[in-house]
């Protein structure tokens, strides 16, 4: 009798079994893919590849702009709730438009130079930005989380530090940006690409600080608050330099590249940074933001590219 409770029955050991197996080798196959694309990268650096080295230089200055926004919570300046809301519609308006006229337009340019005709460019944009959407929907669900509106997320959100649940949402937030310049920079014009990370890198700086400010209200110091502000930054470097990897195997993946960066950004705006700048009732200063950062996106890249 106590053998039969201490063990589980051998059904239900095989089937523990099997999806450990399954696990390590979906984590196997992950992990090779990643071996691969460290490969080609590094092969690249070495090689002065000006796309990679665009990519990373983008990527960097990103994440440099993000720590610099984090400054004036460390060192104790205060805002108002109506200046946070603003700053977030700002970063959305400049997310937008890069979406639209660095991402979105080219990638339509990239399937017509490749043979595509209208209706065919637009079906292959279309379904890019599709697949970006449904990515980042897919990592939101998998990934546990912690939004600062609508609270934990993912699977076994609640067994982890709460700490870490803020990084992996930050990190979320900051993931499209960082693949939209590395796409950019794999492209053919590296002047729309260096508009582009331009653009982000400007609304990284009050993105930094939205996102210290936010820890800050939930309880964590200034030097923690900062501190992880400057973590997510990081993420941006990276997947700037693996959107350069994948598009590197082939052309034909750069307009599905650029319009799956385009719809991983759109769903950011629209899942996460609009809600979060209107909750407060600050609507106004919310949309005024978004659509000065969209004028300022659109000039740098009519200006630059």
């Amino acid at each position: 009798m106590e053998d039969s409770i201490l063990e589980p029955a051998p059904s239900v050991a095989a089937g523990r079994s099997g999806i450990r197996w399954r696990r390590l080798l979906g984590f196997a196959i992950v992990l090779a893919g990643a071996g691969v694309l460290l490969g080609q990268v590094m092969q690249s650096i070495r090689l002065d590849d000006p796309r990679m080295i665009g990519a990373l230089t983008g990527g960097s200055v990103a994440a440099l702009a993000t720590a610099l926004g984090t400054l004036p919570v460390l060192l104790s300046h205060q805002f108002s709730q109506r200046t946070y809301d603003t700053m977030l519609g700002f970063g959305a308006g400049v997310m937008l438009a890069a979406s639209s006229f660095s991402l979105i337009i080219p990638a339509l340019a990239s399937a017509k130079a490749q043979g595509a005709g209208p209706w065919g460019a637009g079906g292959i944009v279309g379904a890019g930005i599709l697949a970006g959407a449904l990515l980042l929907l897919l990592i939101d669900r998998i990934v546990p989380h912690e939004h600062f509106v609508k609270g934990l997320e993912g699977p076994k959100a609640l067994a982890m530090k709460r700490v870490w649940l803020f990084v992996f949402a930050i990190s979320l937030h900051n993931l499209p940006e960082g693949l939209a310049i590395g796409v950019a920079y794999a492209g053919t014009d590296p002047i729309a690409a260096l508009a582009l990370a331009t653009g982000i890198s400007i609304q990284d700086v009050p993105e930094g600080m939205v996102v210290a400010l936010a820890l800050r209200s939930v309880g964590y110091s200034r030097i923690a608050s900062s501190g992880l502000g400057i973590l997510s930054g990081l993420v941006e470097p990276v997947a700037a330099v693996f959107g350069v990897a994948v598009i590197s195997i082939s052309a034909s993946f750069l307009p599905w590249g650029l319009a799956a960066a385009a719809g991983a950004m759109l769903y950011v705006i629209s899942h996460e940074i609009i809600p979060e700048s209107h909750r407060k009732g600050h609507e106004a200063f919310a949309t005024g933001g978004l659509i000065v950062g969209f004028v300022i996106m659109m000039l740098l890249d009519t200006a630059l590219g």
